[in-house]
Formats: structure tokens, sequence, C-alpha cells
């Protein structure tokens, strides 16, 4: 969409590279006047108001209906209408409260998921002053136009994009759209470059952008949707949710499970019908063993484990959103972190000291002891030339100014100096603010009868106004030599991603001008300060951990290129044979040639939304199962687009938190891997809970299935089965979710998101154990057909099926590995399952009451001697498996 404005002129330059003259005549507007109040309503009726349009919300209700449209969840409902209509009235209610409950708990927990343009629109300012006819008004920020003139000052919100033509001392914090830590000092300059990207364009501002200094105009140039942040708005709304593997996986076992019981039960219903049995009877059988067949307790099951997940990592910093989050982002593969506040503290921070010979490490000055007097004199320019502070409030410590004069302000803080009792000494008399055409600021102090101006700014404007430099407490004339040598240590630093500023002073004796060309020439240099955003101390390891793990970590920000390859270094995300990128050359690379390097490439910088939404695409296109993390309003359509999105809990924007599947409360880049830990803890379960449900539900289907072909007496009867389904299965399957995770979890590869939820072997070891069960069950059930009689066969074979699950358990319980180890009893859960089924089935046995109702009779002692027998078969046979396998198999680690 376009302005009334820009249709009217083809645009051949963009705004940036325009000069002031050619903005005020493509914008039809008046610099000092302003538009017309008749003018300005015109435009507004053409091209509507400057707010973010809402997509279309997701209503509560709609969010319930949706939880019903996973394919295992259809199936079960089927099953449940069947086995009403049946009569089967306890088994229809039953998994229907199991499916209603999965529901309620999933809106729960999405409720919030599509709040991001509420949030979007929480940031925009209510208010902006203009000129309009000749006269400065406070106007609704909404009714804003292309072409309106917008005055600025300090704690002003940005209330629409625009171009700037009058500045003083103007910065404005852009974090929160760029990703840069620092505020960007504004200018009205032209921009020659057509490819200059969003963070370098500083004769522009942006809405939601904050003044954090000075004041400045600036003209109207676009409004709404069409600004940065609005574009923003538009990729968040057209953004598609990614389904989780955990969602696609449950999906295909659903359509596995549905398409074999209908085959099963089919050809079970057509050969009795064929050999002459009750067609209802037949028919009874059919729908109990298809009800059977589906595990109705695996959704409950898988939300039960990933909400008890949730509660762990809320005790480790991580809120969770959306429940499946937590096994998605167990299985990712790639993390595109954002840098300035994930994978840095978010807080400039000196880092060097250069006073005279070689520049000194900050961590070598532990107190105000360590500093010599010309390091001293050095900190105390550093700390008095500027107007941050550093205040207690309730216990905690408060920053208050702008970042790099915060740092000053902290490195002398934290060697014993405070601020406030050098200003009572020393009070302020004067100052000059800093100023972007100077590049310096300096303040006026007064100690006795001798006045001090202190002046830090950039370096090469700091030498070049210096006459003389200090050294061991004198101060000698400077040459071009001592110039050289400092600019050459700057250089080093800069080098270093460092951001120098230079300190100088000069004496009165007599109350000075408080001009330029008073305070501001014939300076004494005494030395320059490095300052970075620093890496957080536990990311290293966090980010050793992921490699182990086999995940790509990835470096995305709006810093530069220079600054994000030092961070990078240092935290070895960046590492010989990779690659850094910057925006404008991301931009003229082709999706082909993206999808050739993505791999290689490690570090992104100076990136637009638009860059960190392609990027995470390029990596889901090579099959990656992306984490994003971020803290800004720029993260949010990444952050929507990514499998799983992490967001910021302190320093994230309400944009960021919204359009994530994670927050993080303490914003720290360590969480992630608790978080990955924990998740592929939680899948390694859902598999142990698939492995025993799948293994006995198939024993059911083929005990029934091999007697109708062999044409014997029914082994077990509708009643029997759904018992055993929904006592002995459900249980000890929710149980299994309650393991912990394997000791060697994070040493394994991550999964292959195209892999079958039956993979490594899964699949084959179900239907081996199913049907292992169902031939120790017939087994019985023939011994006790051939010896006894039916009624005793059948009361031998429920028993057995019964308990022996309950053995079997365990044996899901251990996978590859023997059940008898030191953590055979860790889980309390898994054995208080075992003792209540177990309980219950021979309740059920024993009781004469329940006789009747399941078709069961009296076993003698010789019948439970076999019973009991069969019931510990599969754990003997399994470890014995396990046993003569071991020394062949080499042992393969998946996740």
């Amino acid at each position: 969409m376009q302005t009334t404005v820009e249709k009217s002129e083809h645009l051949s330059a963009q705004t940036f590279q325009m000069n002031i003259q050619q903005v005020e005549e493509h914008y039809q507007t008046d610099l000092n006047k302003g538009l017309t109040q008749a003018e300005a309503e015109k435009r507004l009726q053409a091209d509507g108001k400057d707010k973010l349009i809402e997509g279309k919300r997701k209503t509560v209700f709609g969010m319930f209906i949706e939880q019903f449209q996973d394919f295992l969840i259809i199936v079960l409902m089927v099953a449940a209408i069947i086995s009403g209509a049946m009569g089967e009235t306890s088994d229809a209610i039953l998994i229907l409260v199991i499916v209603v409950v999965n529901a309620i708990i999933g809106v729960v927990q999405e409720n919030k998921a599509e709040n991001s343009m509420e949030a979007l629109k929480k940031m925009t300012m209510p208010l902006a002053k203009v000129i309009r006819d000749g006269t400065e008004n406070i106007i609704e920020a909404e009714n804003l136009v292309v072409g309106d003139v917008v005055l600025l000052d300090a704690g002003d919100y940005v209330s629409a994009d625009g171009r700037i033509f009058d500045v003083a001392s103007l910065q404005i914090q852009e974090s929160a759209l760029t990703g840069e830590s620092l505020p960007v000092t504004k200018d009205i300059a032209v921009l020659s470059d057509p490819e200059t990207s969003l963070g370098d364009r500083v004769n522009m501002v942006y809405m939601s952008s904050l003044v954090t200094f000075g004041r400045g105009k600036f003209v109207v140039t676009k409004t709404g949707m069409n600004t940065e942040i609005g574009k923003i708005a538009g990729m968040l709304q057209t953004t598609e949710t990614v389904a989780t593997p955990l969602q696609k996986k449950l999906n295909e076992l659903g359509k596995i499970l549905a398409i074999g019981a209908l085959i099963a039960c089919g050809v079970i219903f057509a050969t009795d019908i064929f050999r002459g049995k009750n067609v209802l009877e037949t028919f009874l059988v059919a729908v109990s063993l298809a009800v059977a067949a589906i595990p109705e307790g695996l959704p409950a099951i898988v939300t039960v484990v990933l909400a008890l997940g949730t509660q762990r990592l809320v005790e480790k910093n991580a809120i969770v959103r959306k429940l499946p989050a937590v096994e998605t982002l167990g299985s990712a593969s790639v993390i595109c972190s954002d840098k300035t506040g994930t994978l840095t503290q978010n807080k400039m921070t000196i880092v060097r000291v250069f006073a005279e010979g070689e520049p000194k490490s900050a961590e070598d000055f532990k107190s105000r002891e360590d500093l010599n007097a010309h390091e001293r004199l050095l900190t105390t320019i550093g700390m008095l030339s500027n107007d941050a502070s550093i205040n207690e409030e309730n216990g905690e410590w408060v920053e208050i100014g702008d970042p790099t004069e915060v740092a000053f302000v902290a490195f002398s803080k934290r060697l014993g100096i405070d601020k406030e009792d050098v200003l009572a000494n020393m009070p302020r008399v004067g100052e000059l603010p800093f100023d972007s055409d100077r590049k310096l600021m300096t303040t006026l102090h007064q100690s006795e009868d001798i006045y001090y101006s202190f002046t830090k700014g950039a370096p090469d404007e700091i030498i070049n106004l210096s006459t003389h430099y200090y050294k061991d407490g004198e101060i000698l004339p400077i040459t071009d030599a001592y110039k050289e040598t400092v600019m050459q240590i700057n250089t080093n630093l800069g080098d270093e991603a460092l951001r120098v500023l230079g300190l100088a002073y000069k004496p009165f004796n007599i109350m000075p001008k408080i001009e330029h060309n008073s305070l501001e020439q014939d300076l004494v240099f005494v030395g320059l300060m490095g300052m970075i955003d620093p890496p957080r101390e536990e990311v290293k390891l966090s980010i050793k951990e992921c490699h182990e793990a086999g995940i790509h970590t990835v470096m995305i920000t709006g810093d530069h290129k220079n600054t994000a390859i030092a961070i990078a270094k240092d935290l070895n995300i960046y590492n010989e044979g990779n690659q850094a990128l910057s925006g404008v050359e991301l931009e003229k690379m082709s999706g082909e040639e993206l999808m050739d390097n993505i791999e290689e490439t490690t570090v992104y910088a100076r990136v637009s939304p638009e860059h960190k939404v392609r990027i995470v695409d390029a990596w889901q296109k090579k099959s990656g199962v992306v984490a994003m993390t971020g803290d800004g309003v720029n993260d949010a359509p990444a952050l929507k687009k990514a499998d799983i999105g992490c967001a910021m809990g302190i320093t994230g924007t309400d944009v960021s938190k919204e359009a994530s599947d994670i927050v993080l409360t303490d914003d720290n880049f360590a969480t992630i891997v608790s978080a990955v830990k924990e998740g592929r803890g939680i899948f390694e379960n859902i598999r142990k809970a698939v492995h025993f449900l799948l293994s006995c539900n198939i024993a059911e289907i083929l005990i029934i299935f091999t007697a109708t072909i062999l044409n014997w007496e029914r082994p077990l009867l509708p009643t029997h089965i759904l018992w055993i389904n929904l006592v002995t299965d459900s249980l000890p399957a929710l149980a299994l979710g309650m393991e912990k995770a394997s000791s060697d979890i994070m040493s394994q590869k991550p999964r292959d998101p195209k892999s079958s939820i039956f993979a490594d072997g899964l699949g084959s070891r179900i239907v081996l154990h199913g049907v292992m069960l169902t031939i120790i069950s017939l087994g019985v059930f023939y011994y006790g057909y051939t010896t006894y009689g039916v009624a005793e066969a059948r009361t031998m074979i429920f028993a057995v099926l019964g308990l022996s699950q309950l053995t079997h358990v365990l044996n899901a319980k251990a996978g590859r590995k023997t059940v008898f180890t030191d953590q055979l009893f860790e889980n309390k859960f898994l054995w208080g399952a075992i003792g209540i089924s177990g309980f219950l089935q021979l309740i059920v046995v024993l009781l004469p009451f329940t006789h009747s109702v399941f078709s069961v009779t009296y076993l003698n002692s010789k019948e439970w001697l076999i019973v009991a027998a069969a019931s510990f078969a599969p754990l003997i046979i399994v470890e014995l498996g396990k046993l003569l396998i071991r020394p062949f198999r080499k042992e393969v680690k998946v996740s």
C-alpha cells in the first residue's frame, strides 16, 4: 500500500538519499509551517490512520475446536461414538473426558499466542507534537499523515517513520527494531549509498523508537502499516505457524494405528460372519478390538508429560507458553540467537584502559588502590564528563543514562570510587553537551580555586585538539610520533570490536567561558578507554554443550560485522572455516546461494527482520528444527516463523514475548540448554510410552486375530480387552513419562525431523515384543483350554495378559539397556502404577462378585503358578535377548 503522496510521483531515490529540499518537494510540505489542517485531513482520509491494522484474531472457541483436528483425536472420537452406540457407555465417556481435558489444557496454554498485534499497538505513542498552519500542536499520533512536520524531545517515542531535517545532539534508541544496543546519533546529511542498512540510516527515524537525548524535527514519510514496524506487524500476521515435530509424529502414528486397526477388525469381522457366527456379537468384538488398538491414553500421557516438563522448566527460569514447544526444543538442530541481550549482557562495559605504555585489561584493576595517579585521573575524567548515574532503589542498583556513559560510572563504582562523593569535592559548574558535529562532551568542575574542563569523545578529535599529554605526573608537549602511537592503539582496540573514547582535560585559574573555543582547545591528552557489550560468562559453556549435542549455534544481530565476529570468536561460534554475512551481502544472495552457504555461515550482521525470517526459512528447508532466540521487535517475525521461538523475559519486548513459544525469565542463553535436555528427555519418555502401549495393543489384536483365523474359541471377551486397555495399560504408560532423562542424552545428535517416531529400531521392537506377548498368552490359553476348559483358559489368558504387561513395562523403560541397573527403582511413580494396576487385575480375578461381570472363574494353585511364570516371561526373554545380542551390536545413540 502506498500513500497518496508516493503515488503521485515515482520515487527515483530512497528518502535517506534526498537532500532537505528534495524531501520538502517530494512530500509536498513546508518545513517551516508544516501542512495546512485541510491538507492533513485530506491525506488522513485518503491514507488512513497512523496505526497498525490488527489481523483476524482467534477466538477461545476457535482455539478449542482446533484441538480436535489431530488425526489421533479424530479416531478416538469416532471410537467413543461407536462404543457408546454399542452400549459401552463407560468406555465412551472415559475417552471423551480424556479428549476434552486435552483440549482445555491446550486452549489455556495457547490463549496468548496470537497477542502480538496488541503488544505492538501498546508500543506506539498516543500523542505527537506537530507543526500545522505554522503553529505547534499536540495531536493524537494516529492522526499523523505523510508530510507532517513532527518535533522530538528527549523521552519522546517516535510516532511514525520520517526524514530528519533539524537536529540538536539527537540520539535515538532503536535496539528493539535494529538489535543494536547503543543509541544512534542522528544527522541530517544525505546518505548516498542506496544499500545503506536500516541501522545505518542516521538521517531517518522510525516508529516505536525512543529519543534518549537532544531534540530534532522530521518530516513524516511513512505511517501505519507502511512503517518499518508496520512491515513487522504484517509479517506477524502472514507468517504461518509450523506444526511441531511431536504433532507431526502423533498424526503419523494416529493414521498408522487407525488403518491397521480397521484392516485387522475388518478381517476378523468378515471371517466370523463367513463362519456363521452371531453378527451383533462379532461386531461388538470387532469394535472392542478397534477401541483397544487405539491407545486412547496416549494423548493424555503426552499432555501430562509435557505439562510436567513445563513445571520443571519454570524452576529453571523458562516459561512455556505452548505445551509442544518443550519437546520441539529437544529436537532442535539449530539455535539462531540474537546477540544483544541474549549472548551478551546488553550492558556496555569498560574492558581496556590505555594511560601509558600498552593498554591494560580492565580486569587488572580490582580496587582504587590498583590505579596509579595517571589511571586514576583517566577514570575520574570518564566518570565526571557524563550525565549517567547508578542509584540504589529498593535494594537494587538502577542505571540511568546513556549506556556508554553508564559504563564509565560502573567502572569507577566497581573500583570503589563513587561519583557523588567526587562531585561533592569537585562540583560541576558548567558543561558543553555532546554534539554529533563536535563528537565531544565537556564538563567544567571547580576544585577550590582551580577549574578543570574534562572532555571525552572520538579519539581522533581529542588527539587533534590536544597540545600536551600527561605522563608520570608531568604535562609534556605532544609530538607527531606520540599522536601516531595513540591512533595506532585506537586502531588496534577498534579491531577488537571495542568502542573507543579519548579523554583529556584542561586547567583554568579563573572561571572560563562555557564555549567550545575556550574549553575544548589546547587540551592535555590523558588516555583511551575501550568498551564493549561483553558476552555472558555462562554462555561459552552453554554453546560448548550445544556443539557436543550436535546443535548449530548461529548469531544474528543488528550490530556491525566486525563487532559481531569479535563476540562470536570469543564464544566459539565463529571458528576457522566459518563465514559471516552482512545484511547487504545477504540481500544480494539468491535463495539457492543462501542454501549453499547456510551451514558454514555462523554470523549475520546488520540484518533486517525480513533477513532473519529468510535465514530461519533456509535452515528449515535444510530440514533443520530451528530455535530462534531474541528480545526485540525486530526478532518477532523470526520467533514466530521458527519451529520454536524463545523470547527474553527481562529485556524482551511484549511483541517478542507474544510471538514466542518459550520465555526465558533470566534472559540467559544457558537456560536453553536446560530446555533442550528437558525436551529430549520428554521425547525419550514418549517413545517409551509408545513402545509399551503399542506392543501391548498389538498383542491384543494378534491374540484375537490368530484365534479367529485358527477358528479357536474366543480367548478374550470385549470386557477383557477394554479392562486391560484402560486399567493395566494407562497407569504404567503415564508413569513412564516420569522417567529421568538418560545421563548421556546431551551427547547425542539431534533427531532427524523427517525420521519416524519408530526410528532406531523402535518399530521392530514394538512388533517383536507384541508377538512375544501374543505367543506367551496364546500358549497359556491353549494349555488351559486343552487341560481344564474354556472358562479356566479365558481366566488364565486374561490374568496373564494383564500381569505380563506390568513386567513388560520394565522392558519399555530400559530400551536397549538392561533393566537391572541402579536406576531400576528410581522411578517411584512407575512402581506405584505397577502395584495399583496389578492389584486391580488380581481383584477382578479373585473376588467372587466380579466373576459374572468379567466372565472369569476361580484358578487353582497350579494354574496360578503357570500365570505367574508366564507373567514374568517377557522380562526374562527380553533380557536374555539383550545379553546375547549386545556383543554383536554397536550402540547407536539417538535422542
